[in-house]
């Protein structure tokens, strides 16, 4: 694939659409921003003391490997609950979630998602305390990596070792979150889906759960936003929508190579037919306000 060039990039993500922040919310504004970053402070030391403190208590009383790194995913998922609750107390995001009990039973799912925002894994995870994740192996290089490490999937190894490893954890009734896109969501366009959530599907002969992040606009969280930046008019709204579940039955016949190709044809439909219904569902709202 062809690398893109600055004036495709600028296109898909640039901002010049919004509507200026009105004179008299800029101190909210500011404080939202402030927020933000304090967040960010936040989640990178939690992430330090994780890795550091509360890891290495979980390993003397928890062996073997396995159910060891079970117990972490478990304590990483109620950090990130505390977490989103901090976040919800500081007025700093609104989390809408369609009924939280369905997100703690799933089981033996390659989970997908849109992924607008580099807050999206965070509150999957929060949801879904069996998941294990397929994460980028540059997040090994910062104060992640301590939890990156020792609980999660990095996607730089071999793909075939890869699917082994996400084939032994769904076996173990655990689940995968897979973004298909394999970065964030434009602005404007879309990015085209990659056939690993697919193939991994395939290979583990489990169920494909599409999962909707909604809301309002995520300025400020997107790729290639300002690092200081926030939504010019409201505060961040997330709502997860659970969409209908991807049988893998009607794929397993194929052979690997069609199966892959029609099945992430499938993931794309469902997840752009959503968004789609989201962002007209959103606007009319705030056109009716």
């Amino acid at each position: 694939m062809a690398k893109e060039s600055k004036e495709e990039i600028r296109q898909k993500y640039n901002h010049n659409e919004l509507p200026r922040v009105k004179w008299y919310a800029i101190p909210l504004y500011w404080y939202r921003c402030f927020i933000k970053l304090f967040c960010y402070a936040f989640f990178g030391i939690g992430s330090v003391v994780l890795a550091v403190v509360v890891f290495p208590w979980i390993r003397v009383f928890v062996h073997p490997k396995e159910k060891f790194q079970i117990k972490a995913r478990e304590f990483v998922s109620a950090s990130f609950r505390f977490f989103t609750n901090v976040m919800r107390v500081t007025f700093a995001i609104k989390l809408k979630v369609d009924d939280r009990q369905k997100y703690r039973n799933l089981h033996r799912k390659v989970i997908i998602a849109n992924h607008p925002s580099m807050l999206d894994f965070v509150f999957i995870m929060s949801l879904v305390p069996n998941a294990n994740c397929i994460v980028r192996g540059g997040l090994t290089k910062t104060v992640l990596a301590g939890v990156i490490k020792q609980c999660y999937i990095v996607n730089t190894l071999d793909f075939d070792e890869l699917c082994r490893l996400c084939k032994q954890t769904i076996d173990e009734g655990n689940n995968v979150i897979i973004f298909p896109e394999g970065t964030r969501s434009p602005r404007h366009g879309t990015n085209p889906y990659k056939k690993g959530a697919a193939r991994i599907a395939y290979y583990s002969g489990c169920d494909v759960q599409p999962i909707l992040v909604g809301g309002n606009d995520k300025y400020g969280l997107g790729k290639h936003d300002p690092f200081w930046s926030y939504n010019h008019q409201e505060k961040y709204v997330y709502d997860f929508t659970m969409l209908p579940e991807i049988k893998i039955d009607e794929y397993k016949n194929l052979s690997e190579t069609i199966a892959a190709k029609r099945l992430t044809d499938k993931m794309e439909e469902v997840i752009h037919s959503a968004v789609r219904h989201n962002d007209t569902l959103y606007i009319t709202n705030r056109d009716k306000e």
